[in-house]
């Protein structure tokens, strides 16, 4: 069954006995708990897309295993064209959902997989790579949803891993080794989409020296293993969805993002689960091959929800009587030009892949990093300049109650009321521009942009090795005429 729909999805979930908590109650049916309904709404649209035809090109691949049809957020990047449909398809989900839709980790993850294990099978006579497809393999064909399990808590980041410093826990490491697998005890935080995934993959959060073999340990593990507590983080205006009748303060009723910390608590691995285990001279190659994955992610995803930004900041002109006027126009031309750059970046990172010792393709890790470090500033600026055209407003509008009371309705229908539009129309417009920038679509929208996939500096880092600065010194020295072999 390499497609489930949307129903079947659900019902997968509802078998599992996870163990979740929300504000300090465990929360115990995940079906149907509001905090965790949209996360799962946005995941269910991957299952519905998939199987519209107008959408199957892009939402759709053919297993380079099996050569069944799949989810290709499940798939292997076989060419460069592959990478190009990967961006549009996360373009076309984030402008269906408005936030962050939580399958591009496993995706990235699994080609940075792919590549690694390869090559440490191939020097260490191991077995990750055939437990790595039969993996995917089995994801491919159960059409699973699989978080990703990157960052480490850390604690001081000055202390060294594994030193006696701090509590050894701060990072995920292996606590006993046994004939048939390993224990592992820490915790990783941001996991997006897990409270709503079957599976967590988890690698290392950095390259790895020798002495700290016991953190260089990557494997999967299904969601309901004991040892494993899903702690939802918080966001701004998360409560909201607690309240009866919620609809027009969501702002986006229907779609979300979560993030969880997840803690690790003595849990079992079975080797045939393993991807890395002690092999530190590849926990790097790992990281740095799912990171610049991840960042021309950013290409797509963001952009869409950008779509979703300027539309929302260009029907709010049009309800305030004012997208006549230029400078709102310039503005909406501004927010537009920084968007299409974040997915043209996205896009020739694609372009410009390369083929891995495995067969797969991985995108070029220069552009990958320069998009993603400027969607640390460009999702920034769009938001910016929405709440400009929308006005102080979007902060101070009165609430649904408010406008459903029978005693104050009439007022905040009378006074609010838009150009040649109802009040609620435009409150439900005012509201999801709150919630692009304020509220819980910040968390895979504004706030994300900065942090997801790497904050600006490992952006920087990356752009560093990979900008080939001694090459273009020796080019500006020979249209200069420089010919001394000591000036560089």
């Amino acid at each position: 069954m390499p497609l489930m729909t949307s129903e079947q999805y659900v019902a997968s979930l509802a078998k599992m006995k996870r163990n979740i908590w929300f504000q300090g109650k465990k929360i115990e049916d995940p079906i149907n708990h509001p905090i965790l309904i949209p996360s799962r709404k946005s995941l269910e649209e991957t299952y519905d897309l998939a199987l519209m035809p107008k959408h199957e090109d892009l939402m759709t691949a053919t297993s380079q295993f099996t050569g069944h049809k799949i989810n290709r957020f499940n798939h292997i990047y076989a060419s460069k064209e592959d990478l190009n449909k990967k961006t549009k398809m996360q373009r076309l989900m984030g402008q269906r959902t408005g936030s962050c839709f939580q399958r591009c980790v496993m995706m990235d993850m699994a080609n940075a997989f792919y590549p690694t294990t390869y090559e440490i099978d191939e020097k260490y006579g191991t077995k990750y790579f055939d437990n790595f497809k039969k993996f995917l393999i089995r994801c491919q064909d159960e059409d699973l949803i699989v978080a990703g399990a990157l960052t480490d808590p850390k604690g001081s980041r000055g202390a060294k891993i594994g030193g006696d410093e701090q509590d050894k826990d701060l990072y995920v490491h292996v606590v006993e080794r046994r004939p048939d697998g390993v224990v592992v005890n820490g915790a990783k935080c941001h996991l997006t989409g897990i409270t709503n995934a079957h599976e967590v993959v988890v690698l290392p959060t950095q390259a790895m020296r020798p002495g700290q073999e016991d953190y260089a340990i990557a494997f999967h593990i299904p969601l309901d293993t004991p040892g494993i507590t899903m702690i939802v983080g918080r966001q701004s205006c998360d409560t909201r969805k607690l309240e009866e009748g919620a609809d027009i303060d969501l702002g986006n009723a229907a779609y979300g993002g979560i993030e969880a910390l997840t803690i690790f608590d003595h849990v079992f691995v079975p080797n045939e689960n393993i991807f890395l285990n002690g092999e530190v001279d590849f926990a790097g190659m790992l990281v740095e091959l799912f990171a610049a994955g991840h960042r021309n992610s950013y290409g797509g995803c963001k952009s869409g929800v950008g779509d979703v930004v300027i539309g929302a900041a260009a029907l709010i002109a049009q309800y305030n009587g004012t997208e006549t006027a230029s400078h709102i126009k310039d503005k909406l031309v501004e927010m537009t030009q920084l968007n299409e750059q974040l997915y043209g970046l996205g896009i020739a990172s694609g372009a410009e892949a390369w083929q891995t010792k495995a067969g797969n393709y991985m995108v070029d890790l220069l552009l990958a990093n320069v998009c993603k470090l400027n969607v640390t500033r460009y999702p920034y600026e769009i938001v910016r300049l929405m709440e400009d055209i929308a006005g102080g407003i979007m902060v101070t509008a009165p609430s649904e109650a408010d406008l459903k009371s029978p005693e104050v309705g009439k007022y905040v229908e009378k006074y609010l009321v838009g150009c040649d539009v109802s009040a609620e129309d435009r409150l439900r417009c005012l509201r999801l521009c709150e919630n692009l920038a304020l509220g819980t679509a910040a968390v895979g929208y504004r706030t994300e942009s900065m942090h997801g996939a790497g904050s600006p500096q490992a952006q920087k880092v990356m752009i560093t090795r990979q900008g080939n600065f001694a090459m273009k010194k020796e080019i500006a020295k020979r249209i200069a005429g420089i010919r001394s072999a000591n000036n560089g």
